[in-house]
């Protein structure tokens, strides 16, 4: 099985257990990649890391947390841009990143494996943003499980990207700017820490 069909990211959103679930079980997921850099949620806490853990490994599945090596919000203020948002580019081109990057796909080798954060649309999070041109770079773009089970390609994910932010596929670079703008509107800010 080729490896891009064994990596998935997914969204916790507003899930109840069963039907976080259920979802992973839809996409023959058998393990979970925890990248978010702090794995709590004061209105879900059935997504802190204990609970979480306890529910997956209940349900025979695996779980990581690699949120200190592929989260989105990086202690290390040399990775932010100096508007105050965590600059993505800078964060992939990190040791701890690529050790991160690495260690995922030998899970994938063994598992189908969701790395799991919290916003519903890749579009939205660093998993999409950040960690999926790093997979696609390796030749493992990942599928993206949406609300429903529906599966999204990378593919057409980078499509939505282009179309969200104007910048065509005429040319790669395009792409890549595209990803730079999108990460400038939805990567994590600093001043955000306090709300």
């Amino acid at each position: 099985m080729p490896i891009e069909a064994r990596l998935f990211t997914v969204g916790h959103s507003n899930l109840d257990p069963a039907d976080f679930v259920a979802l992973l079980a839809g996409a023959g997921v058998t393990a979970v990649a925890d990248v978010r850099s702090s794995p709590f949620s004061r209105r879900l806490p059935h997504f802190n890391r204990q609970p979480l853990e306890a529910l997956l490994r209940h349900h025979g599945l695996a779980y990581a947390f690699l949120g200190a090596q592929l989260g989105g919000r990086p202690d290390d203020p040399a990775l932010y841009h100096p508007e105050g948002w965590a600059d993505y580019e800078r964060i992939r081109a990190t040791p701890a990143f690529q050790k991160g990057l690495a260690r995922l796909l030998q899970g994938a080798e063994r598992y189908r494996v969701a790395l799991l954060c919290a916003e519903e649309d890749p579009l939205d999070c660093h998993r999409g943003l950040m960690i999926t041109p790093a997979l696609k770079e390796r030749g493992a773009a990942p599928l993206h499980v949406r609300r429903g089970g529906r599966l999204e390609t990378t593919a057409q994910f980078e499509q939505r990207l282009q179309d969200a932010t104007g910048l065509g596929a005429l040319f790669p670079e395009t792409l890549a700017e595209a990803y730079r703008v999108m990460n400038r509107k939805r990567a994590f800010r600093r001043e955000d820490e306090g709300g």
